[in-house]
């Protein structure tokens, strides 16, 4: 079909968790004028957390999200830890790890093969066939691997955090449930497993791995968690932001974002625009997750990680901008996932009973930052001196990326769209940019200070606008 002078809306984008959309306007030779990247959800978790006790926040955190539950409840553990200034022991802390390690696993599983892979595997098809269950018909021995491999993460999760879905272990000081031997050993035969079929279905995407003009090359920061050594470590560390030239822009403590970290508004999308202060928006604009994981870290120190690592680097360089990247970057934390568990779980200390402190009710500040599948992810409480929480913010992973993703609609709409001609197959070709961050929609829109920016048109019978209301300038 052709299109001229018109506005094209694909709604919702598939294949994501949540709703979104992407919005295109043509000029009158058909031609992309402007495209957009649009979250109109509503969810006030920022709100309704307030008024609640501290150790709460722990579970109610976890309902954002049926698919990143974890790093919710993880990052909530630890603001709650640094608000009561407790130091959890060991072993709760390696549990706490492990079940991180679960929530990669089969996030990035879920994300890669099951939304993902159709892009790269089946790039001449429309959206009628562009899905797994075509997948499941061409290749059905790596759809059944790949369905293993995610439950041996949703297994590790079970275990740690109670529930594979929406834990509840991780409290204020520890953790609830300790780990048995028997449960131990079985999860090392299970992540021994995992890790064999990980190999097995890499030589299945190799050959795309690397085609980095299938997306955009997008120079931006990149932010996210390294150790004491600058290894890669998404579970806890020092946030670093690099610039896309490798440049080392900041490297600081969780606690001290506010410092370094702002966000933008607009007036079409419901999610923020986080940017590096310093510069301002919109040059200060940064992306998160695989990406950008990879490119903050000097090294990764699990070995199979290490050298999936190394190849992309000696491939692209030390900081690579192509989004499409992220594929080949959350293979490799795939390999990091696995291989850590294995380490966790090999730890003589990992089956302890002693995996709690008591804590002492109080009021003050704590701030928690762990790296989600999706990206950097932020909890940020304040509490009186009953522990009740009387403010929350919280910066989603998926907002990391808010930016990435408006931009890159924009690239491929004009790459794809010329002179007005427009197929299905072009529309999925330009929501590939999107799926490349692996988007959690539902997790990332929040109210600003209580107040969600809101425009409502009034049309008349005809369809026609007599009316805009709206709650901002």
């Amino acid at each position: 079909m052709s299109q001229k002078g018109k506005t094209i809306k694909i709604a919702p984008v598939s294949r994501v968790e949540g709703h979104g959309a992407i919005t295109i306007q043509l000029d009158q030779q058909g031609n992309v004028a402007d495209a957009h990247f649009h979250v109109m959800d509503v969810r006030g978790f920022e709100m309704f957390m307030q008024n609640r006790p501290v150790e709460e926040a722990q579970r109610i955190a976890t309902r954002m999200c049926g698919i990143c539950p974890v790093s919710h409840h993880l990052a909530s553990a630890h603001a709650a830890d640094a608000l009561y200034r407790v130091d959890p022991p060991r072993t709760a802390k390696m549990l706490r790890e492990l079940m991180h390690m679960g929530q990669l696993l089969h996030s990035h599983v879920l994300h890669f093969w099951y939304l993902a892979a159709p892009d790269l595997l089946l790039p001449d098809t429309g959206p009628e066939t562009r899905h797994v269950v075509t997948l499941l018909q061409k290749h059905p021995d790596v759809v059944k691997k790949v369905i293993r491999a995610r439950q041996v993460g949703q297994n590790i999760i079970e275990a740690t955090g109670g529930r594979a879905i929406h834990p509840v272990t991780a409290q204020p000081g520890g953790i609830s449930k300790p780990l048995s031997e028997e449960v131990r050993d079985d999860l090392i035969a299970q992540v021994d497993e995992a890790l064999a079929i990980t190999h097995e279905l890499f030589p299945v995407v190799r050959p795309v791995l690397d085609k980095v003009e299938l997306l955009d090359e997008l120079k931006t920061g990149y932010l996210g968690l390294v150790n004491k050594d600058g290894n890669l470590d998404p579970y806890q560390g020092l946030l670093r932001l690099v610039d896309h030239d490798d440049k080392r822009l900041e490297e600081f403590p969780v606690k001290d974002y506010l410092k370094y970290i702002g966000e933008h508004v607009t007036d079409y999308s419901y999610l923020k625009f986080p940017f590096y202060l310093p510069r301002g928006w919109p040059k200060g604009m940064y992306r998160v997750g695989p990406l950008a994981r990879i490119n903050v870290a000097d090294s990764i120190h699990t070995p199979d990680a290490r050298e999936e690592f190394e190849k992309l680097h000696d491939q692209f360089g030390r900081t690579t901008n192509h989004t499409h990247l992220y594929h080949w970057s959350r293979l490799i934390e795939i390999l990091y996932a696995i291989e850590r568990a294995k380490e966790l779980l090999t730890d003589s200390e990992i089956t302890s009973d002693n995996v709690m402190k008591e804590v002492e009710i109080r009021g003050g500040v704590g701030i928690g930052v762990i790296e989600a599948p999706r990206g950097t992810l932020i909890h940020h409480y304040t509490a009186n001196s009953d522990g009740i929480l009387t403010k929350v913010n919280l910066i989603v992973s998926t907002v990391g990326n808010n930016g990435g993703m408006d931009r890159g609609v924009k690239t491929l709409a004009q790459r794809y769209i010329k002179k007005g001609v427009i197929n299905p197959i072009i529309l999925s070709n330009i929501e590939t940019v999107v799926r490349a961050y692996d988007p959690c929609l539902s997790c990332a829109v929040h109210s600003i200070n209580g107040q969600m920016a809101m425009q409502i048109d009034v049309k008349n019978h005809l369809g026609e606008r007599v009316q805009v209301l709206r709650n901002f300038e």
